[in-house]
């Protein structure tokens, strides 16, 4: 489905390759951090510098952000002159809107000719400032988080080809990154594998796919099925997860994901620094399930549209951990679990695919 919102019209426009939803960008292009306070709501932009860097040029960020890409900084007239071709928002905010603060960022990089992408809920043609900028420059407004239109509803029948679908204990724990670091490794073997993007940051890398946490509930599974469809015997998909079962604010699109997406194999996505969910911490409420307890959830609702699947390994942000402290709590989450247990950007995904491949694990 071609995502660019015309400046003269309101809405995407509407039209599919292989039921997916498709974008094209314009790169390269200046990261978007505006006033981020951490890097858990900053997953889009560390996430296209993770997997696409060559196409980012610069990071544009607000006083009071917490967040560095790691790129140059750049104003918008020096994005502008070094022939950036988009400006993409990097920050993925709770209930997906668009701070009043950043529109005059937009606006300005609209009017100097960049194509704004967004990835938020809200649609940028509702803000009158910037769709006049684009109009102004013929910049194009791309508004990636529009799912398809007229989506079935599940079936539950047992499609062709397997699949691998990444789960968390909650969100932003690296779902997204391990079905990368998974696809990656798989292609780099010969075996015939894609990635399947389920969020806006996952849409903009792979250039397809469907935001689950844009379909209406009654048709997220069948979404789910749409997006990996029947395939050869020997074919894999790997599945960006959404959300957590656990989580009380998200667990509608996990839940549905995870029954559309039928999976055979499975991925658990954990971050250790984190005690309690994300965005309820100021609360102490909602505190992180035990990795074996995630396990038996997610087993307990997998099973019912795939009898057979099986975890296959652990994802584990260790970034914030020293290496002897790390290998430690892998080694401890392997004894728990009888899973490989592996950070996928310090060591790759490797030993998740020897098992994937062999057949093992439970």
């Amino acid at each position: 489905m071609s995502l660019a919102s015309r400046t003269e019209d309101t809405h995407a426009e509407s039209s599919q390759a292989d039921g997916l939803a498709a974008v094209q960008l314009r790169a390269p292009y200046l990261i978007y951090f505006g006033n981020v306070p951490d890097t858990g709501h900053a997953k889009t932009g560390l996430g296209l510098i993770q997997w696409r860097r060559e196409q980012c040029a610069g990071q544009l960020r607000s006083p009071g952000c917490k967040v560095d890409g790691g790129l140059t900084d750049m104003s918008v007239a020096q994005a502008a002159r070094a022939g950036v071709g988009s400006i993409v928002i990097g920050v993925a905010s709770e209930g997906g809107s668009i701070p009043d603060a950043w529109v005059g960022d937009l606006a300005e990089a609209a009017r100097a000719g960049l194509d704004v992408v967004s990835g938020m809920h809200v649609r940028l043609s509702d803000f009158p400032e910037i769709v006049a900028a684009a109009r102004a420059s013929g910049a194009r407004l791309i508004d990636v988080r529009t799912p398809p239109r007229h989506l079935p509803i599940g079936t539950g029948r047992k499609r062709t080809g397997q699949r691998l679908l990444t789960v968390g204990t909650d969100c932003a724990v690296g779902k997204k990154y391990t079905a990368l670091a998974i696809e990656q490794e798989m292609r780099a073997r010969g075996i015939d594998a894609d990635f399947r993007a389920t969020g806006q940051t996952g849409i903009m890398i792979a250039g397809q796919g469907i935001p689950l946490d844009c379909v209406v509930s009654d048709f997220l599974s069948g979404a789910a099925e749409l997006l990996s469809p029947d395939a050869a015997d020997d074919h894999w998909d790997i599945i960006e997860g959404q959300g957590a079962l656990s989580h009380p604010s998200f667990a509608g699109v996990s839940l549905g994901l995870l029954h559309g997406s039928q999976p055979d194999a499975l991925v658990l996505c954990h971050d250790p620094s984190r005690e309690f969910l994300l965005g309820t911490s100021a609360r102490r409420e909602y505190p992180v399930l035990p990795v074996t307890e995630s396990i038996a959830q997610c087993l307990t609702f997998a099973r019912r549209v795939n009898p057979q699947v099986r975890f296959v390994g652990l994802s584990v942000n260790t970034s914030m951990l020293p290496d002897p402290d790390r290998r430690v709590l892998l080694a401890d989450l392997e004894r728990q679990t009888g899973l490989p247990a592996i950070d996928p950007i310090r060591d790759g995904a490797a030993r998740i695919v020897d098992v994937l491949v062999a057949g093992g694990a439970a």
